[in-house]
C-alpha cells in the first residue's frame, strides 16, 4: 500500500531530509585519504547522535554500522572495517536517520582526493542520472517514466544500471511501496501523486550490471571488479513541480557538532 503524507508528515519528512542531508554533506568534507571506515562511522555516529537523531541503518535487518560505506568496486551495503580509503579511491556514502518519528534518506560518491578520468565521468553520470529521474517525478507520471529516464541517461553514457537493488517509498518506514526502479522492468507502474515521498536511488556500474554479494552477507561489488557510483535523495510529490526533501543544511550541523 502507497502512503500518501499529510502536511504534518511532510514537515517531519522535511526535518528529517534536513539532517540526513547535514549529516552526509559533513562526512563528504571530512573524508580525507589514510582515514578508515571505520573511523569514517564512528564520525557520522557522532553527527548523527549531536543532531538528535538516530542511525535508521543500524540494526535494520541486522545491519553492523550507522552508515553504508562502500568503497570503488562496492556497489552498496558496504561495511565499516580498518580498510583505509586512498587517494583515488571512490566512496559511495549512504545516510539514513531517524529523527522524530520519520526517515531521510540520501546518498553521495565522492572522490578521496581526486580520481581518474572514468571514475569521475561514472560519478557525474550517476549525478545527473538522479536529476533526470527526479524532473519525472511530476503528478500523472508513472514511476516508469522516473525509471526510464535514469536508464536512458546512464546509458547513452555508456555505464550500465544495477538491476537487483532499488530506489522505494520512504516514510516513518525505511522501506514503503511503490519500488523505484532504475530501469523498465516493463510491468505495471503506479502513477505518481501529490503527497507520496521517494528515495529514488540509481546505482550506476563502469562495467556490466552484474553485481554479487559478499561473504559477509551484506556488501554488494560489480562481478567485474569495475567501480561503481550511488547518489539519492528523497523527493516529494506536489501538486506541480518535484520537492527534494533531502537539501543540504549546514548550518544545522555546524550548530550542533562541537
Amino acid at each position: 500500500m502507497i502512503i500518501l503524507k499529510n502536511e504534518r508528515d511532510i514537515e517531519g519528512m522535511r526535518a528529517a531530509g534536513a539532517v540526513g542531508s547535514a549529516v552526509l554533506e559533513e562526512l563528504c568534507a571530512w573524508i580525507t585519504p589514510g582515514v578508515t571506515t571505520n573511523e569514517i562511522d564512528l564520525h557520522a555516529a557522532a553527527c548523527i547522535k549531536a543532531l538528535g537523531a538516530k542511525s535508521a541503518f543500524l540494526g535494520y535487518r541486522k545491519y553492523p554500522c550507522h552508515v553504508c560505506l562502500s568503497v570503488n568496486e562496492e556497489v552498496v551495503h558496504g561495511l565499516a572495517s580498518d580498510r583505509r580509503v586512498h587517494f583515488g579511491d571512490i566512496v559511495g556514502i549512504d545516510v539514513g536517520v531517524l529523527f522524530e518519528g520519520f526517515i531521510g534518506d540520501t546518498a553521495k560518491t565522492i572522490a578521496v582526493g581526486g580520481c581518474d578520468v572514468l571514475a569521475q565521468k561514472l560519478i557525474d553520470v550517476t549525478e545527473r542520472a538522479l536529476y533526470e529521474g527526479i524532473t519525472r517525478a511530476r503528478p500523472g507520471n508513472r514511476v516508469s517514466d522516473i525509471s526510464h529516464a535514469i536508464q536512458t541517461y546512464v546509458e547513452q553514457n555508456g555505464f550500465s544500471i544495477v538491476r537487483e537493488f532499488v530506489g522505494h517509498g520512504v516514510g516513518r518506514s525505511m522501506h514503503e511501496e511503490p519500488q523505484v526502479p532504475n530501469y523498465v522492468d516493463g510491468k505495471s507502474s503506479p502513477r505518481l501523486r501529490p503527497g507520496m515521498t521517494l528515495a529514488i536511488e540509481p546505482m550506476v556500474n563502469a562495467g556490466g550490471p552484474a553485481v554479487e554479494v559478499l561473504r559477509d552477507g551484506w556488501t554488494v561489488v560489480t562481478k567485474d571488479g569495475q567501480p561503481s557510483a550511488h547518489f539519492e535523495h528523497t523527493v516529494l510529490i506536489t501538486e506541480s513541480e518535484p520537492q527534494i526533501l533531502t537539501c543540504p543544511e549546514k548550518k544545522l550541523l555546524k550548530s550542533r557538532v562541537k
